[in-house]
């Protein structure tokens, strides 16, 4: 599911294997152990890089998933989105740096998972940032919507993302200000990602300081993850995850 390796003061977790990295509880978990544990070995100056094996970064909720559950699939993707929330609100409390290096698509709730890092890089030859959910007629979480104005500053950018559901290929986000760099290939893309968390670890910042800075400029973002707001109706969700 997810490997969490330790490089001198760099934490690099990988989401392993070479599926779409669809986000059950089970992965859910397994990347929030992962961030518990980098919260209680971090040092006084540390970072975080999440990246990921095969096609995909991460392909979203695993509506296979929810379906299996039986005819009322609601319960199931609020529990999705439940973990889901309580990661975000890990991530943006983390006391140091976090780095996405996106090496394959990152669609829905994977996109939101990208981009609630500090920092994104993104492999130019291969995926794209998409929020889908527009193309396959879901209603889009408030929550969601919040992490997107929270990480994305063009009005013109969210809404070509949210609108529009644009596939963003590496360079049309970089242009976006989405993302922070673009890279040939899954290993330059992932080596990127090394060079910034070892240029933010060399400013020897107190991790806690960063994090309550941090904390401080997503507190809104922060109030709205406090909230689960009904993802749908189980009729339009059954009729969707048959669909994918």
């Amino acid at each position: 599911m997810c490997n969490l390796e330790k490089r001198g003061n760099l934490f690099i977790l990988t989401l392993t294997g070479s599926d779409e990295h669809r986000l059950n509880p089970t992965l859910l978990d397994a990347i929030q152990s992962a961030l518990h544990r980098v919260r209680s070995e971090s040092s006084a100056s540390s970072a975080l890089i999440t990246t990921a094996h095969g096609k995909f970064f991460s392909n979203g909720y695993d509506l296979d998933w929810a379906k299996s559950g039986g005819q009322d699939t609601k319960p199931r993707l609020q529990l999705m989105s439940s973990k889901l929330r309580s990661l975000v609100k890990d991530l943006i409390s983390l006391p140091l740096p976090t780095i996405a290096a996106v090496t394959g698509h990152a669609s829905a709730g994977g996109m939101i998972l990208a981009v609630s890092h500090d920092y994104v890089v993104m492999r130019r030859d291969r995926g794209f940032l998409y929020m889908s959910e527009l193309d396959i007629g879901l209603p889009i979480p408030a929550w969601f919507t919040a992490v997107i104005g929270a990480k994305i500053g063009s009005p013109a950018a969210r809404r070509s993302v949210l609108l529009r559901s644009a596939k963003l290929a590496a360079d049309a986000a970089a242009k976006w200000g989405i993302v922070e760099s673009a890279h040939d290939g899954a290993e330059e893309t992932v080596r990127a990602a090394v060079r910034l968390g070892e240029e933010l670890v060399g400013r020897k910042w107190d991790g806690h300081v960063y994090g309550q800075i941090r904390m401080e400029m997503f507190s809104d973002l922060l109030r709205a993850l406090d909230f689960d707001e009904t993802v749908g109706d189980s009729k339009l969700l059954n009729n969707v995850a048959s669909r994918l």
